[in-house]
């Protein structure tokens, strides 16, 4: 958990920092994707639950709110999104943004890796567990869709004409 923790955390940064230019979007389905894995993991064993029944302080808060900007004015105008809050409870439709989702999962993983880097490996785990479960697996699942989305009609939204160039070409070479 803590090698995709410090995976997502590290594409998602440098992805807001502009580091991958045109291949954002898919370097964060691919980190969103490896974090939800190693966080379906987590939930399908035991409850972790460590010794002591309180969070010890890391000390530090994970400030999101740059990389939140940051990836807001790069997905600028297609960031918002429409959410099911909880498609099990009723229909009720949310706003959501795809900059918001991605910097909520990144604190919350974040803080998980501060207790797993401070030597508080069970308290970490037990937080991923906790956290997925809570909120950010949630988010990334949701975020993960709408990236997706965002990809298909990137690659699939052409004129007829480009399409049917491309499928000929497909055919014959």
């Amino acid at each position: 958990m803590s090698a995709q923790a410090r995976t997502f955390l590290s594409t998602t940064t440098q992805v807001a920092s502009g580091g991958f230019p045109g291949a954002e979007i898919s370097l964060l389905i691919l980190a969103t994707s490896d974090l939800l894995a190693a966080g379906a993991r987590l939930a399908a064993i035991v409850d972790v639950v460590p010794a002591e029944r309180f969070e010890p302080d890391t000390g530090r808060q994970t400030d999101v709110d740059p990389l939140r900007d940051a990836l807001a004015q790069m997905f600028d105008g297609f960031d918002d999104y429409a959410e099911v809050a909880d498609p099990l409870l009723g229909p009720e439709v949310v706003p959501a943004t795809i900059s918001g989702d991605l910097a909520c999962v990144t604190e919350e993983v974040a803080k998980g890796l501060q207790h797993f880097d401070d030597g508080h490996e069970l308290e970490g785990l037990w937080w991923w567990q906790f956290s997925y479960l809570s909120i950010w697996g949630d988010r990334a699942s949701s975020v993960l869709r709408v990236l997706q989305a965002v990809l298909a009609h990137l690659r699939l939204d052409v004129e007829d004409d480009v399409a049917a160039e491309a499928e000929y070409d497909a055919l014959h070479s």
